[in-house]
């Protein structure tokens, strides 16, 4: 095992640019995957719970969905968006159909960060400004210009950034950066948006984006009254809502297609990716109409609307609607939180347990009452995981936050199981803290 191992991580150094980071000292070389598990190049299997970064909604080599990828791959797998293709023109379709109401222009690219793009070419066009207003510990792409407006220092490495951006506090309940406390606070928060407008820009800004669920800032959800009181503001100052759902679309809370619409409110633009493909890369930009028409172009993206990825993400969604794994995610997303819930009565290193449906998060603290972070314990719980045969993720401003985001498919049983390595690796963690 240990030769084998040895061997790619010595490839890795030799290859790999050093930016390219893996988890864990010795990194996982996986070769396979079914369902909800993976298997690494030693034969040895995981239940995975961070599905390649919250992406395999219907887990690994879906039956359905790897059929219809063979099926196209036999007619056309290229075209670029000069070219029509049916698999995009379905997706488009699809799209428009099951989006909000009145969100019913698509374009398709590839990836989070490109749709992220498109959507600030968009508000800039349609406003005529390039000012915009983002959140503390936002992440929304590895782009010069989505850098700009990630809210995360160790994510904001790029250099010079472009445009005007301002940032929003976060709806961080548990460590709330306005040192108040919910509900108390009157969602305080989210009512600080419009001193902002008025305090840190002329006023004429085109669009304020935000994760609906912060997924590498720790999972941070916010309040059910949050996105009501921005939209209001927004709306009363003609800036548009740009909704982040790469992490959140797809049935992922376990109410809706797309995670936004838990909060009851509508925005102007909505950009996702990730598990749309379920592992194909794919992302999509949805808008109104008038805010579409707005960018006439001419854009154009080599490998946007690829036929490939268009007829997996059609697949996947049927997948979601056929195998009811919304309402998965929302049954088993309960069960997973109260197990989690549960270890926090007995884990004193765990601080706070958030999120919806299968995106939730463990945030890992020293002292529960000062919240010092515990990064440290985070990256053993991380490895005492793998070593049990159980992936999940980290994440947060201090890295202190376990992100556990799995395959909507998984099965009461195995979110028992998760819980079940959890709880060993932070007994572990704690022991290590105890020694030091």
């Amino acid at each position: 095992m240990a030769k084998t191992t040895s061997r790619n991580a010595a490839r890795k150094t030799a290859y790999l640019m050093d930016c390219a980071k893996t988890y864990y000292p010795e990194p996982l070389t996986l070769v396979s995957g079914q369902g909800a598990y993976v298997t690494d190049e030693d034969g040895r299997r995981y239940l995975d719970f961070f599905a390649g970064i919250a992406v395999l909604v219907a887990g690994h080599n879906h039956p359905s969905i790897i059929a219809a990828v063979h099926d196209q791959a036999d007619r056309i797998v290229h075209t670029s968006t000069l070219y029509l293709n049916e698999p995009v023109l379905d997706l488009a379709q699809r799209l428009s159909e099951a989006s909000p109401p009145g969100l019913d222009k698509v374009f398709v690219g590839n990836s989070g960060t490109e749709a992220n793009e498109l959507a600030a070419v968009l508000a800039r066009h349609f406003t005529k400004s390039s000012e915009f207003i983002a959140l503390a510990h936002a992440y929304h792409g590895r782009s010069a210009w989505t850098v700009g407006i990630t809210g995360l220092s160790a994510w904001r490495n790029f250099g010079a950034e472009p445009s005007k951006i301002v940032f929003a506090p976060n709806a961080y309940c548990y460590r709330c950066p306005l040192h108040l406390t919910y509900p108390s606070c009157e969602i305080a928060c989210a009512k600080a948006v419009e001193d902002i407008i008025k305090t840190e820009t002329s006023g004429r800004v085109a669009g304020y984006y935000a994760e609906t669920i912060q997924g590498v800032g720790g999972i941070i959800t916010p309040p059910p009254e949050y996105y009501g009181i921005v939209k209001e503001i927004l709306d009363r100052h003609g800036i548009l809502f740009i909704a982040d759902e790469v992490q959140t679309a797809w049935g992922r809370l376990g109410h809706n297609l797309f995670g936004i619409s838990d909060w009851g409110v509508i925005p102007d633009i909505v950009t996702s990716a990730k598990g749309l493909g379920n592992g194909l890369p794919i992302s999509v930009v949805i808008a109104r109409r008038e805010i579409a028409d707005a960018y006439q172009g001419p854009h154009i993206n080599t490998f946007g609307g690829n036929p490939l990825s268009s007829r997996a993400a059609v697949a996947t969604l049927d997948v979601v609607e056929r195998e009811g794994l919304t309402a998965n995610a929302n049954t088993v997303g309960d069960h997973l939180l109260a197990r989690l819930r549960d270890l926090a009565r007995k884990h004193t290193l765990i601080g706070d347990v958030r999120g919806r449906g299968l995106m939730l998060g463990v945030e890992l603290v020293a002292d529960r009452k000062t919240k010092e972070p515990a990064a440290a314990a985070a990256e053993r719980v991380l490895d005492a995981c793998k070593d049990r045969g159980l992936l999940i993720g980290r994440g947060g401003l201090y890295a202190n936050t376990l992100r556990i985001q799995p395959p909507l498919i998984i099965t009461r049983e195995q979110a028992d199981e998760a819980a079940r390595i959890l709880d060993e690796a932070l007994t572990v963690a704690s022991n290590d803290v105890a020694r030091a």
